[in-house]
């Protein structure tokens, strides 16, 4: 194989990769991240009941445990052993009381003690495939625990859903905890992750005689933080005996224990959770429209007098090809007259049109940026030829690209 046929290949596994991360992620309104720079702060404890207060509140919920090393979700809801079943081309997630689905690498663990020994690149991976190959189904809210710090497991959720609403950050009060938990909203920050709000855990013990708080941890630390750093404060959680109990033996607090104060603190954290509306399409999310054929790959060509314009948009028409992906095949063609060139409209339109892919002579650079927004790839340098055997070499491998001449 060449390498110009391996980079082809390449490109269509990635568009068939993303287009059904896409596909699936499309059908979940919110996606919302649970985070902690601190390890031991209560983390999938909190994920767990921010779930089920959701569902309490008649949302539909999935809880995705991406602690590979120390799944715990499993235990917290006592369906520890289940085994995710599978409808033939999806795997299906365990399905919890109140309807809420979840999915975990303890789930697919041979046993219960077994290590998981993984390096960056697998876990990306594997994220990828909870993602892309669990069928979720068409969801209010999915929850997403995290392994405590800043690395792969955030990292790259960041980068597979840029649509992510945003993250919840755990952290109990005393200065240990809340200096990690500094570098995890600032690491939100750098890859675009809004911050909904800091949550302080294991803020005083309710002494189950006479129910005074007793600060073991002091108080008010992740609220002064929250402060500091400019991002929402979410409420003190306590510890109670009860929380220890119900985590334990696999019993939601929120749901059994619903008039104690944490529960309260509960169900008052999750309300800009449920004030986050509805989402619309964002421009980082793949816009294909009803034209495009269901497992086809749609390259755009800007023609000028039967030959590939020099520049994409000082075209006449466009012609889309219809790509089979198996076959590597050119099984159709249309032709579209496009809008006028102004900033921005091209890219609007193409992406209304079902367009995977420009292959253009020249474009600028901000062009290239709207596209590659929208889930357009581009390719620029090719020929001014004609544009169907522009495709079949790029099908074979043989394409070969030149300079930008674009001028703009």
């Amino acid at each position: 194989m060449s390498e110009e046929q391996k980079k082809a290949d390449d490109r269509l596994k990635a568009f068939t990769e993303s287009k059904a991360l896409s596909d699936r992620m499309g059908r979940i309104k919110h996606k919302i991240m649970i985070l902690s720079g601190k390890g031991g702060v209560g983390k999938s404890t909190v994920a767990t009941n921010v779930a089920v207060s959701l569902a309490m509140e008649g949302e539909k919920v999935g809880l995705l445990d991406s602690d590979f090393h120390g799944p715990s979700i499993p235990t917290l809801l006592n369906i520890e052993g289940q085994k995710p079943s599978s409808d033939g081309e999806s795997i299906l997630p365990v399905d919890f009381a109140h309807g809420i689905k979840v999915m975990s690498m303890g789930f697919l663990l041979p046993n219960r003690d077994d290590a998981v020994i993984w390096r960056g690149p697998m876990k990306m991976n594997v994220l990828k495939q909870l993602l892309t190959e669990v069928n979720w189904g068409d969801l209010d809210y999915l929850i997403i625990d995290f392994p405590p710090g800043t690395g792969d497991e955030p990292l790259s959720v960041a980068q597979l859903l840029p649509d992510c609403d945003g993250a919840i950050i755990v952290t109990t009060p005393q200065d240990l905890s809340t200096n990690d938990v500094r570098k995890c909203i600032n690491f939100c920050r750098q890859v675009n992750v809004p911050v909904i709000g800091v949550l302080e855990n294991m803020s005083g013990l309710v002494c189950p005689h006479c129910k005074e708080i007793i600060n073991i941890f002091k108080t008010g630390g992740g609220e002064k933080m929250a402060k500091e750093m400019n991002v929402p404060f979410l409420g003190k959680i306590p510890i109670e005996p009860q929380i220890v109990e119900a985590s334990d033996s696999g019993k939601p607090f929120v749901y059994h224990y619903s008039k104690t104060e944490a529960a309260r603190i509960f169900t008052e954290a999750i309300q800009p959770i449920l004030n986050m509306g509805e989402r619309g399409t964002t421009e980082s999310t793949p816009i294909v429209s009803d034209e495009a054929t269901e497992g086809t790959f749609k390259i755009a060509i800007p023609v000028v007098k039967g030959h590939l314009s020099a520049h994409f948009g000082h075209c006449d028409e466009f012609i889309f090809f219809n790509i089979d992906l198996e076959g590597r095949k050119i099984v159709g063609e249309e032709k579209a007259t496009p809008p006028a060139h102004e900033p921005g409209v091209l890219p609007a339109w193409l992406g209304e049109k079902g367009a995977n892919m420009i292959i253009a002579g020249g474009m600028g650079t901000r062009a290239q940026d709207l596209f590659r927004e929208r889930g357009i790839e581009v390719l620029i340098g090719a020929p001014s030829e004609e544009p169907g055997k522009i495709v079949e070499s790029y099908l074979e491998g043989t394409l070969v690209g030149g300079d930008n001449i674009c001028d703009h």
